[in-house]
């Protein structure tokens, strides 16, 4: 079966930093571009992060820029995004999200989310 498993989320303090873990199992990880998104209470979805296939290329929302890298491990079928200097704004849950298009539509899988709360 396909999985996506999340870890690393956790509480801390603004300024701190956390790195989140997504493994992959059951498709092909290295043929998918792989992203970030995060949604918190009453706020739409939104995308933070996405890599390449190959990990040269890498794309971060405006809000999280020269804070959050994504990289990942074809290797490992891991895909990891650090976060440093975590303000309360951050407060979220992440999800993993591999997609990419196959046979005339979207195909795409998701992690189960992982919770991420930024308190003084």
């Amino acid at each position: 079966q396909v999985q996506l498993v999340e870890s690393g989320g956790g509480l801390v303090q603004p300024g701190g930093s956390l790195r989140l873990s997504c493994a992959a199992s059951g498709f092909t990880f290295s043929s998918y571009p792989m992203n970030w998104y995060r949604q918190a209470p009453g706020s739409e979805r939104e995308r933070v992060a996405s890599i390449s296939v190959s990990g040269r290329t890498t794309t971060y929302g405006d809000s999280v820029k020269g804070r959050f890298t994504i990289s990942r491990d074809n290797a490992k079928s891991t895909v990891y995004l650090q976060m440093n200097r975590l303000d309360i704004e951050d407060t979220a849950a992440y999800f993993c999200n591999a997609e990419r298009l196959g046979g005339g539509s979207s195909i795409g899988y998701w992690g189960q989310g992982t919770q991420v709360t930024v308190s003084s």
